[in-house]
């Protein structure tokens, strides 16, 4: 999924070459000529992964706009443009909460480094914010990735049980994320802040359920050589989540239901029950109903669990919250990775859309963490995930095929010397001497250099200056002090022509 840049800019030239600059390295590029328009493209609900932010605007200016989004919310990362650097514009754009800024012309180079930096930093900090919701209890619906109408439901009907304390039985697939479905009923819930306990039931050894669950008192059994508090005393006052409860003991779930009834427990050894007061939540993949029929399940308990069904849907059938998953996923996991993906291409959105995943959200996010580990592109390949797209990736000694161009095209990136090797003239076309066999002034020589250059090079900037042996910004000043905007601005190709000398 393409990251989009929203670009406030008074000067439609600027925002037309920055627009190239950032297309061209795989950007989706939304326009707004002053504050009010960036500020009503955000309100509208439109699409800003990261604004680029001119300070000096009629109407709105740059530093009111910025101090107006983030009074009204708006946390996108914001780089500021400016065409003087003082120390004091510095200063007030960072109060103001910007991440970074540059000085206009800038190379394009620094723009795409400066892009990708504040993606990271915002990829970074809602990482930071997603843990330290889920270390406190406070992870809620909001946090839940998806917006299709199954999603929508299990939005709806969570956020209604958690403003009570109703026992919850969540059931789906394996891997469906019942567990993260819990956490937002805590989340949401007055229980918020308290303790969230999970507890696999399936996982739990069948001599030491009791405990687990319970506690038991020091020297109630052989090996109890400490009092231990059970699950139900660890969540008291929060959340006890009891995952896979259908493959608990029957004997066990004769003592759950008691729990559950009198809000009491009994741990191994002890003289007298204690209260506890825990919001029970529960989940299963398998199907209780069957269970009970079979005898493998309490029917009691069943319907002591079953008071409010919430089922987690599968997700080849919410297919529509895949590109937002696979967006979730890639942001962790380049924080986790130390990498620094963008996103995945539309044709691997598009394959891994079509697949049926029959693991659920737990498979897509192993699969996009084994993409994040060998990924060498900025954005996410078919050949990435070749288990699902059938693509192998590309042998590792094998390099594109440079197509040969046409005799007037024109070259989209920097040529290297063995791709100019045949196309220079056998005699250099920058004449010394006039007409009259004397030599021609340094002036007009650099000139015709600098215009021969520039047409070499395609009206690479940046690679004209490395190869005349001067800055970037003596190669500005020269330009236009020989007359060469024409020339530059003309090339149309080049990467950073245009904005040089804007």
């Amino acid at each position: 999924m393409s990251k989009t840049v929203l670009v406030v800019d008074d000067d439609p030239t600027q925002r037309r070459l920055i627009q190239a600059v950032l297309e061209r390295d795989g950007f989706a590029v939304a326009q707004a000529e002053n504050g009010d328009a960036a500020l009503q493209h955000l309100m509208g609900g439109k699409a800003a992964d990261v604004v680029l932010l001119d300070l000096v605007m009629p109407g709105l200016n740059g530093h009111d706009t910025l101090q107006e989004m983030r009074a009204r919310g708006f946390n996108q990362p914001v780089i500021v443009l400016t065409a003087t650097g003082g120390i004091d514009t510095v200063v007030q754009a960072m109060k103001a909460g910007a991440c970074d800024f540059f000085v206009k012309p800038a190379a394009p180079e620094r723009i795409i480094v400066s892009i990708r930096n504040a993606l990271s930093m915002g990829a970074l900090k809602g990482e930071v914010d997603r843990l330290k919701k889920r270390a406190s209890g406070r992870t809620t619906f909001d946090d839940l990735i998806g917006d299709s109408p199954a999603m929508q439901m299990v939005k709806r009907l969570g956020e209604r049980a958690a403003r009570s304390s109703i026992p919850i039985l969540i059931t789906g697939e394996s891997g469906v994320g019942k567990e993260v479905i819990a956490r937002a009923v805590h989340g949401s819930s007055d229980r918020a802040g308290k303790p969230f306990v999970a507890v696999n039931c399936g996982a739990l050894p069948e001599n030491l359920v009791e405990s687990i669950l319970f506690g038991h008192e020091k020297g109630s059994f052989t090996g109890a050589t400490d009092k231990h508090l059970g699950k139900f005393q660890e969540a008291n006052g929060g959340t006890l989540f009891l995952d896979e409860v259908g493959e608990l003991p029957l004997d066990m779930q004769v003592k759950l239901l008691r729990a559950l009834q009198e809000s009491e427990i009994d741990p191994i050894g002890s003289k007298r029950s204690i209260k506890v007061d825990v919001r029970i939540v529960s989940a299963t993949n398998r199907d209780m109903s069957q269970q009970v029929k079979e005898g493998r399940f309490r029917e009691d308990l069943f319907y002591r669990l079953n008071v409010f069904p919430i089922e987690a849907p599968a997700l080849r059938e919410r297919r529509g919250d895949i590109p937002a998953l696979v967006d979730t996923f890639i942001r962790r996991f380049n924080v986790e990775e130390g990498k620094s993906v963008v996103g995945a291409t539309p044709e691997t959105l598009e394959c891994l859309t079509a697949y049926d995943w029959p693991g659920n959200v737990r498979q897509l996010e192993n699969a996009v963490y084994r993409a994040i580990v060998l990924a060498d592109q900025p954005y996410l390949q078919p050949y990435d995930f070749p288990a699902i797209s059938g693509v192998a990736p590309p042998p590792p000694e094998a390099a594109p095929a440079r197509a040969a161009p046409a005799p007037a095209a024109v070259p989209a990136a920097p040529l290297t010397a063995e791709d100019l090797a045949g196309a220079m003239p056998k005699e250099a076309p920058v004449r010394v001497l006039d007409e009259r066999g004397h030599l021609r002034t340094l002036e007009e020589i650099e000139r015709d250099l600098i215009q021969l250059a520039i047409e070499i090079y395609a009206g690479h900037m940046s690679e004209v200056a490395r190869r005349l042996g001067i800055g970037r910004s003596t190669l500005y000043r020269k330009v236009r002090e020989q007359g060469l905007e024409d020339i530059v601005k003309g090339g149309g190709e080049g990467e950073d022509s245009s904005a040089a000398v804007a």
